[in-house]
């Protein structure tokens, strides 16, 4: 089994441990804050003013990384590039630094939607390993308070549409024996044991599962890049990464599979941001129930 180092060493970048992410310069990195909680959205605010990474500003699932006017996209639509540069310009962000995101679940919730949402805008990103709990863990600093944001800076950006997948195109690729449909929800859900937040249960004819909690360890850190890897392959059966789509129930633990291929070494798949929220919302669309 590999040892923590070689799990940071073998995602080309894209996660880093509590330590090195103490050492970096403050000017050179912006840290954010992706705490959240689906049954209770303020929990995560609230626990960033309680303790968080030194100079670290906060960002909110539901405000900044969803435009939540948006009908008919699932429970998280993305927001406009241009409200997502007004949230990173309100950030203080400036394009020489890198942006490092964490959360509590191992970069499960929302750190991995802020990290592909950055990756779609060509913005250098990466995920704290382990998370909060890891930087707790190691006894390095914390602060408490609101966060102390630079000055608003000048932000412009696009997000790149081919990282993304609409309606139709994932309602062809799901019967493609070359495509491969990869649902990020727990099994029972998957299965349509039951449904605690969105209209009906089931998943997307022709999905398979792969929970997201299966790309860690019970210390909530990623698990090996060749562990991964192989994981990912035996799903993938000879399909190449760029035909793997990812969703879940509402576009952000689907987020965690990409980040989890891409640390593998298997770069290239996409998303379907409005997942099952947004599949299931028209009952014209099929639904299947039970094992893929």
């Amino acid at each position: 089994m590999a040892n923590r180092m070689d799990v940071v060493q073998s995602s080309q970048n894209i996660l880093i441990a509590a330590e090195a992410l103490a050492a970096l310069p403050r000017d050179l990195v912006l840290v954010v804050d992706c705490r959240f909680t689906l049954t209770d959205p303020d929990a995560g605010e609230r626990d960033f003013l309680a303790g968080h990474i030194p100079g670290a500003v906060y960002a909110n699932l539901d405000r900044d990384l969803s435009d939540l006017s948006k009908k008919g996209l699932g429970r998280h639509p993305l927001p406009n590039p241009d409200a997502f540069a007004q949230t990173l310009s309100s950030w203080g962000w400036q394009r020489r630094q890198r942006i490092v995101a964490y959360d509590a679940q191992g970069g499960a919730m929302a750190a991995a939607r802020l990290w592909w949402m950055l990756r779609r805008a060509g913005v250098e990103a990466g995920v704290l390993d382990g998370g909060w709990q890891a930087w707790c863990k190691a006894g390095l600093p914390i602060e408490s308070g609101s966060a102390a944001a630079g000055a608003p800076s000048a932000v412009t950006l696009q997000f790149d549409g081919a990282q993304a997948v609409d309606y139709t195109e994932l309602d062809s690729l799901r019967m493609q024996p070359s495509a491969l449909v990869l649902d990020a929800r727990g099994a029972p859900r998957f299965r349509g044991d039951f449904e605690p937040i969105d209209r009906v249960a089931g998943h997307v004819p022709g999905a398979r599962n792969r929970p997201f909690s299966l790309n860690l360890d019970a210390g909530k850190h990623f698990k090996p890049a060749s562990e991964l890897r192989a994981e990912f392959a035996a799903l993938l059966d000879g399909r190449a990464p760029e035909k793997v789509v990812h969703m879940c129930g509402s576009g952000v633990f689907a987020c965690h599979n990409q980040l989890a291929m891409e640390i593998a070494g298997l770069s290239g798949s996409r998303v379907f941001v409005p997942s099952w929220s947004g599949w299931s919302s028209d009952p014209a669309r099929p639904i299947a129930t039970g094992e893929a």
